[in-house]
């Protein structure tokens, strides 16, 4: 039995070590920042992500504070405001008619059962200040400004519900820094369709973060992806040196 533990560990170590190798030797394309051609997309930088009196705090907690992602974002939502560089919002929220879904993934399930991003409707702000799907209130004197685009939510992880492409194709961006939540989920989600919708994407790895569950580490799952299939991946000291022209 100890033989075979031993064969098995050194298996699973082999395997480790060959993908570290092979994420290493991955090329690294690289994205430049444009004046009027870049923008930064910011997902969920709402309360049931990132306070500690959100929903979902229990599990992305950890991994929040660990990659100082709220600091991070609003380090993100600075250098963009203060170099011009427009500032779109894809949000998340479910309204009452939502909760009538049939078809439901294992997060979203926990999501709805949570109440997680809930509004009382699409047409009202009523209990909406201050909820869980509102935004983090240091983030609001960015986003209220008057000139951040916050696009129509997404209802799942992606934009593919929203108008997130359209609203970035009308003002003829095409290069985007990205960063928000969830990193395995919303965040890694705009970041694939982006890139099918033929868009260059730096994700910024310490302007997001994810849950720890029993099933794994999501944080760390999505920083594979990010550097398989993104054309940058940034921290935020390099997107602010970036955005800077530096």
């Amino acid at each position: 039995m100890k033989k075979y533990t031993l064969t098995i560990t050194i298996l699973i170590l082999t395997m480790i070590v060959g993908t570290s190798l092979v994420i290493a030797a991955l090329p690294n394309p690289g994205m430049t920042v444009v004046a009027g051609k870049t923008a930064l997309v910011i997902t969920d930088p709402q309360n049931d992500f990132l306070s500690p009196q959100g929903a979902t705090w229990g599990v992305v907690g950890k991994s929040v504070t660990e990659n100082n992602t709220v600091e991070n974002i609003e380090r993100l939502f600075k250098a963009a405001k203060g170099s011009g560089i427009p500032v779109f919002i894809s949000p998340h929220y479910y309204y009452p008619t939502d909760h009538g879904w049939k078809i439901e993934g294992a997060l979203e399930v926990l999501m709805h059962k949570i109440g997680m991003f809930d509004r009382k409707d699409a047409l009202s702000l009523e209990g909406f200040k201050d909820s869980g799907a509102d935004w983090l209130a240091r983030y609001k004197p960015y986003i209220e400004d008057g000139a951040t685009i916050v696009t129509s939510p997404h209802k799942v992880y992606g934009p593919e519900t929203n108008d997130l492409v359209l609203q970035l194709r009308k003002r003829k961006i095409d290069k985007v820094i990205l960063a928000g939540m969830s990193a395995n989920l919303c965040t890694e989600s705009h970041l694939r369709e982006l890139l099918e919708q033929g868009f260059e994407v730096a994700v910024v790895k310490d302007a997001t973060a994810a849950a720890i569950v029993p099933e794994g580490n999501g944080y760390t799952a999505a920083l594979v992806n990010f550097r398989f299939i993104a054309n940058a991946v940034w921290t935020t000291d390099e997107s602010i040196a970036a955005i800077n022209g530096k």
